[in-house]
């Protein structure tokens, strides 16, 4: 081990349930391909769609946040997994559009430009006249929205979609403990989850965001001015209907036994000592100590008026799990009491309250009318299952719009 610097436990990413390799590995089958500005797509024929070239009925589905270039084969994969979703798709006759990028962790309005030449694209080699359905997993349903309402704002490019859709899409927000956030700047080497947390991206999306240079806890520049680019372009696009599930549950119940404050992960051998906390209401709560021998640095991190969204109702992520396992990987040995915390909450997957207030963040969405959200139409998750999993009774529901 070196003893200049502690080891660089940063080589991982956070990643979303549905590009997550399945134990048992699915057989991606034979599909087109096409380049878009800064993206890619494959085709899968629906059945009864032998002409090449063409497409019939076909919904376009983008890809999530993560690092580097989209794998299509594992979002393939991780969507027949669970339940076959493209599978159900085609055989009621729909060609399936998978929507990759280049760079997932890339500004939004930049990827963006992908889903709008996708559906150009669409439009373009359409038989028929069958309206197009849009939309995407975690951040893939955010790119669709912006490319939808953008082209919508332009007036001349008629996008032709019947349907929007997300997938547990952190329409007001998602959530990273900001400890771990701050930890990925704490490892004395470039790292990749460094490169992810700081991505523009993240900080477009995350309802709070460590800033490496400061130290200062808040809402980045980033996400700011993206907010006011959706806002000039209406926020939503308003000729498809719009509708949305969510991983999380509806009745307030997120994750019971991830008590507010309590010991998360804690670390020796390597950065020992180092401690994270689940986030606590309140002013100067500690988050999380960090600590490293080479070289020698220490840091708390504190947070003021905070909600307890780690165990927020909402899709949830591994990411404790992620971390103590890269930290035994390399030598650790690790207390892990909490594998897993909410990522994005329930009432920000279906666009219905903030995520800035105890309140708002644990409200009862069975409880409110559902008028209230911007959406058409919803589904939230019976059980607490992982952000952007793919259920039977989330696609189910989907497969039952699409019908309609």
């Amino acid at each position: 081990m070196s003893e200049t610097a502690e080891p660089n436990v940063g080589a991982f990413t956070l990643g979303a349930a549905v590009t997550v390799e399945p134990p048992t590995p699915v057989e991606v089958p034979d599909h087109e391909d096409w380049t878009l500005p800064n993206g890619f797509a494959w085709i899968f024929r629906g059945e009864g769609n032998t002409t090449p070239g063409s497409l019939v009925r076909p919904v376009i589905m983008a890809d999530g946040f993560n690092l580097g270039r989209s794998e299509l084969d594992k979002l393939y994969q991780g969507l027949e997994s669970g339940f076959p979703f493209v599978s159900e798709l085609r055989g009621r006759g729909r060609d399936v559009v998978l929507l990759g990028f280049e760079e997932r962790s890339a500004s939004i309005l930049d990827n963006a430009q992908a889903a709008e030449a996708a559906i150009v694209e669409a439009i373009a080699r359409r038989r028929g006249n069958a309206p197009l359905v849009v939309g995407g997993f975690s951040m893939g349903g955010i790119v669709t929205r912006y490319a939808l309402a953008k082209m919508e704002s332009q007036g001349n490019r008629p996008h032709e979609t019947e349907l929007y859709f997300s997938y547990d899409s952190p329409h007001r927000g998602a959530s990273i403990p900001v400890g771990v956030q701050a930890f990925s700047y704490f490892i004395p080497v470039a790292n990749d989850f460094a490169k992810q947390m700081n991505s523009p991206a993240a900080r477009q999306m995350l309802w709070r965001h460590y800033d490496k240079d400061t130290g200062k806890i808040g809402v980045a520049k980033e996400r700011t001015e993206f907010l006011d680019a959706l806002a000039e372009v209406g926020w939503w696009p308003s000729e498809p209907r719009k509708i949305a599930v969510a991983n999380g549950r509806a009745d307030g119940v997120g994750l019971p036994d991830v008590t507010p404050g309590a010991i998360a992960l804690r670390i020796a051998q390597i950065y020992p000592g180092t401690t994270f906390y689940t986030q606590a209401q309140g002013d100067d709560v500690t988050v999380a100590y960090l600590n490293r021998r080479f070289p020698a640095a220490e840091k708390t991190i504190t947070t003021d008026g905070f909600p307890e969204l780690d165990g927020a109702p909402g899709g949830t992520l591994h990411t404790y799990k992620i971390l103590a396992d890269a930290m035994e990987k390399l030598g650790g040995t690790v207390d892990l009491r909490h594998e897993e915390v909410c990522f994005v909450p329930s009432v920000s997957a279906v666009a219905i309250r903030d995520i800035d207030t105890q309140d708002a963040l644990y409200a009862k969405i069975t409880e409110m009318s559902p008028e209230e959200s911007e959406l058409d139409d919803f589904v939230c998750s019976s059980t607490t299952t992982p952000h952007t999993g793919i259920t039977p009774q989330l696609c189910e529901w989907l497969l039952g719009q699409l019908s309609s």
